[in-house]
């Protein structure tokens, strides 16, 4: 049987506003960077099908 999922903490003051900040301002990729982790997902996926 599963264990039960504990509630999530809440954050408070200066950790709760850098975490929004965040949340709204995510950051930027390089389009290599992205074609990188396109390229690994990929292999992996093959990896996982055969």
């Amino acid at each position: 049987m599963a264990r039960p999922i504990k509630e999530t903490p809440i954050l408070y003051g200066s950790e709760g506003r850098q975490f929004e900040e965040r949340m709204q301002n995510p950051p930027k990729v390089s389009s290599e960077k992205r074609a990188q982790i396109r390229k690994s997902y990929e292999t992996v996926m093959k990896m996982m099908v055969n």
